[in-house]
């Protein structure tokens, strides 16, 4: 058989910046013919594209493609970011106007955080103070890394004996002035994590740490960038200022105690945020059990109700959002056109429909419930405001159908002891707060106990509080062992009511119970923490928690705040089975709860337990942040200066069509391949319209080339290659790309930070040391002077590197 020769090549000759003409080919008539379209996130307009044969040979995509890695860590970028690719740019006299407010907001969060303006309350301060070390303790030096504190001892210095901090590293000790520690020197936190750190960082070898630090550099500046473009969404929107209503006075006055000034501070924040504002409400009110959160939820009701617009109460227990049924009917009684509902999983199904269709023609004003109010069947006819109870109660779900509707009303969040990450919105400006930290005039501080059980003790602390005619909460994590509870119980006190409630049981049973304790007939309630939120019993004044590693540090302080709502001194006995089996993190909470007895502390405990466990993955599921890297202290430090800066790191991308790339190469796509394509022209053409409309799309109209035709040939791949390289340089601000000698150049509009922060996150040593900066200029410089298809793989990959920074600027 005689050997076949290589197919001819057709050559391919690109005109000025768009146009690439296919030669005719002749070309078999097809057997079958599919056409495809894509649909971008950007709406209906669809890139219609690839025409094929179906009986093409697809040849598989290889693991290293440079294409493919591209494409796979912008999808990771835009699955993250919940469809939103990597950010649309805003428009920049827009962009302008609105980062001085966010700014604004950041300087009074920040002050909070540093503690500059409220030190008396306990500010959060993130540098360590050497003095309150102990041996052991994990460090970090921000300049040298990670290592362990050792002890302070005098020595020799250039003045005489001082005192140095004595720190060891990996290869060896080191000593650090007193006073420059304080300065220099950070704790190593790590969220829900054992304290030890990977490794000790080395005094030698300072690489392995720069690497580090900028790595949680970047993850800082990813999070200022999301945060910025969240929030300057949110400034976008708009809705009118409710108006002022001359009958809120008389609403007021029925208040029956003379409100703190914090609370008086909070009634005109929320005011100011409903009549005064157009950018909708999203406020936090902090304060503990009993401070008097719910009447600053009540006027903001009443404001929106008589502006005719339905709000929402949430409350994560069906014991909170009776409570707040019965104080809203009570406080609204005066105002009959005003219709209040009450919508659990305990109704029948007719009753719940009854209520689904009141809520959706509007009879009912304010709808107080479970989660079962974010359910897709309950559609609200003119929804205002809503208000959610104890946040940090919700799921993650729930949690995101709660962050859905800030888009679109006001939203009030109440809390003790808010989560790490609304904390944190709170303390960085992104997020209004007003913090309740005056106890009424009567309060009393609980006094807390935490010690190894005892039943000896158990019975002693019930037995003083029935000697004074008082009631008993006795809380277990599960409901499992409350039986048991309940038969110890029985045997030492025969004669005294014991009841048991969990939210197993069902709602007559379980309310029938809550009765009974209100009124006092039952002495003691054998419980879960179903009681966390929404009894207000001032003649409980002793709460019993067993097995308290199983509860969380809010779920501690809330459940403490069952007690000491009246006059009377109030007790909180914590158990633990075995204090050598509990973690170092466990102990921590423990003593924090301890700690932070006094009245008011709720926002300072949620602090530090930002400070044990992180303040979480803003947008995403989960809880606790990653920040192993510098430890939580340092990277709120670098976060700091990020939010400060945040100018500077902004970018702003130019036009597809304005992008030059003076590359001379032309590619010769093998006659085969062009004559399997239906149409070529138009196929370069509509690969050319999807660069120009985003790299999303370019990325979609490849995968789908791809899908029907396997890997392309070489030529083709450079055909892709330079319109990916111009789609990037078009984001990265980048106006034009050419070649002299063996440097290449590229002209652009950033600046030398931004330069900086995306030469720095570069992966390669040699590519990260050939690019310099200068003026408006980026200079890459080429080893050898190699063929022009090299020059553009090379440009391909510098770009694609500098690409992965895109999501960590300000894009306008």
């Amino acid at each position: 058989m005689a050997a076949v020769s290589n197919p001819p090549s057709i050559p391919l000759t690109p005109l000025p910046l768009r146009f690439i003409f296919f030669l005719p080919v002749p070309k078999p008539t097809p057997r079958c013919i599919r056409t495809l379209a894509f649909y971008t996130n950007r709406g209906s307009e669809s890139v219609r594209t690839l025409s094929s044969p179906s009986r093409i040979r697809t040849n598989p995509v290889p693991d290293n493609d440079e294409i493919e890695k591209l494409n796979e860590r912008v999808r990771k970028e835009h699955r993250r970011r919940d469809g939103g690719g990597s950010g649309a740019a805003m428009d920049r006299e827009e962009a302008e106007k609105y980062i001085q407010k966010v700014k604004e907001q950041q300087q009074r969060g920040l002050q909070k955080l540093r503690g500059e303006e409220q030190k008396q309350l306990g500010g959060f301060g993130y540098r360590v103070d050497p003095f309150e070390l102990e041996p052991g303790d994990y460090v970090v030096h921000r300049k040298v890394g990670v290592g362990k504190f050792v002890a302070i001892k005098r020595d020799e210095g250039p003045s005489g004996q001082i005192e140095y901090l004595f720190i060891q590293y990996a290869d060896g000790m080191a000593k650090l002035p007193v006073k420059q520690a304080s300065k220099l020197l950070y704790r190593y936190n790590l969220p829900n994590e054992n304290k030890k750190p990977r490794a000790l960082s080395k005094l030698s070898d300072r690489t392995a740490w720069e690497k580090r630090r900028h790595k949680g550099k970047m993850a800082v500046q990813k999070m200022v960038v999301d945060l910025m473009e969240l929030y300057l969404h949110r400034l976008k929107l708009k809705r009118p200022p409710y108006p002022k209503n001359p009958k809120m006075e008389e609403f007021c006055a029925e208040f029956p105690y003379e409100p703190t000034p914090d609370q008086k501070q909070a009634f005109t924040d929320v005011e100011r945020d409903l009549t005064e504002r157009e950018t909708p409400m999203d406020r936090l009110i902090c304060g503990d059990v009993g401070f008097g959160k719910t009447e600053v939820a009540l006027r903001a009701m009443f404001c929106v109700v008589m502006a005719g617009k339905q709000a929402m109460v949430l409350a994560p227990t069906i014991v909170l959002a009776r409570q707040h049924f019965e104080v809203i009917s009570d406080r609204f009684a005066a105002y009959p056109d005003v219709k209040v509902g009450l919508l659990s999983r305990f109704q029948t199904n007719q009753q719940k429909e009854q209520y689904f269709s009141m809520i959706r023609n509007g009879e009912l004003n304010i709808i107080v419930g479970t989660h079962i109010l974010l359910g897709n069947r309950v559609a609200y006819n003119n929804l205002g405001l809503l208000i959610v109870d104890e946040e940090q109660r919700f799921g993650v779900k729930q949690k995101e159908k709660i962050a859905s509707f800030k888009t679109s009303v006001d939203v009030l969040t109440l809390s003790a002891t808010p989560i790490p990450r609304t904390l944190y919105l709170a303390l960085t400006g992104f997020r209004d707060a007003s913090l309740i930290s005056t106890p009424p005039p009567e309060r009393i501080p609980v006094k807390t106990e935490i010690s190894c059980f005892s039943k000896e003790k158990v019975c002693s602390a019930i037995q003083y509080e029935l000697d004074r005619d008082g009631q008993v909460y006795y809380v277990l994590p599960r409901i499992s062992g409350l039986e048991d509870v309940k038969e110890f119980l029985d045997k030492s006190f025969p004669n005294v009511p014991i009841a048991v409630a969990h939210g197993k049981q069902n709602s007559k049973q379980l309310e029938e119970t809550m009765k009974s304790f209100a009124k006092g007939e039952t002495k003691i309630l054998v419980c879960t923490n179903i009681v966390e939120s929404g009894l207000d019993i001032q003649n409980a004044n002793t709460i019993i928690i067993q097995d308290i590693n199983h509860f969380g540090m809010a779920q501690l302080y809330q459940l403490r705040g069952r007690v000491g709502r009246s006059e009377k001194e109030a007790f909180a006995y914590l158990f633990y089975k075995d204090i050598t089996l509990m973690k170092d993190q466990t102990y921590d909470r423990l003593s924090a709860v301890e700690e932070f007895g006094g009245l008011g502390q709720g926002f300072h405990l949620a602090e530090r337990d930002m400070g044990i466990r992180g303040f979480g993955n803003i947008f995403g599921e989960q809880q606790t942040g990653d920040l192993g890297n510098v430890g939580t202290d340092l990277f709120f430090e670098m976060l700091f200066e990020s939010l400060s800066k945040v100018e500077e790191t902004r970018i702003e991308s130019v036009p597809y069509k304005s992008v030059q790339l003076d590359i001379d190469i032309t590619p010769h796509l093998p006659s085969e391949y062009v004559n399997y394509l239906e149409n070529p022209v138009k196929l370069i053409n509509d690969a050319e319209r999807a660069a120009e409309r985003d790299i999303w799309t370019l990325i979609q109209f490849t995968e789908e080339l791809r899908r029907q035709h396997g890997k392309e040939p070489y030529p083709m791949e450079l055909i892709l290659k330079k319109l990916y390289v111009r789609r990037m340089a078009a984001d990265l601000g980048i106006r034009n790309i050419y070649k002299i000698n063996k440097s290449v150049f590229f002209e652009t509009n950033m600046n030398q930070h931004v330069f900086k922060l995306m030469r720095d996150s570069l992966v390669s040593d040699v590519q990260k040391n050939s690019l310099s900066f200068n003026g408006s200029l980026i200079k890459g410089e080429l080893l050898l002077d190699v063929p022009s298809d090299q020059v553009l793989n090379w440009i391909f990959q510098c770009l694609s590197e500098l690409y992965a920074t895109l999501p960590s600027l300000v894009k306008y």
